[in-house]
């Protein structure tokens, strides 16, 4: 067995939680997929603002992306 830090622990432990999510989901179609992938953005925002607030960096950077990126979504599919 191979031994694992503190982080790396809690990334598996993410990853098998999304996957097993996703999982669920997929079995509701495209509608919960978009809904898995919604979840796991966030999460990642949420992750990436803390990291930057640690490292002196723009700890908005990520949530800015995810917006612009939603934003540019809904120009696209809005009536």
């Amino acid at each position: 067995m191979v031994a694992q830090t503190k982080a790396e622990r809690q990334a598996a432990n993410r990853l098998a939680h999304f996957e097993k999510r996703q999982a669920e989901r997929a079995a509701r179609g495209p509608r919960g997929l978009a809904e898995s992938w919604i979840e796991r953005a966030r999460a990642i925002a949420a992750t990436r603002e803390e990291a930057a607030r640690a490292a002196g960096q723009d700890p908005a950077a990520a949530w800015n992306d995810l917006a612009r990126t939603v934003s540019t979504w809904v120009s696209r599919y809005e009536a």
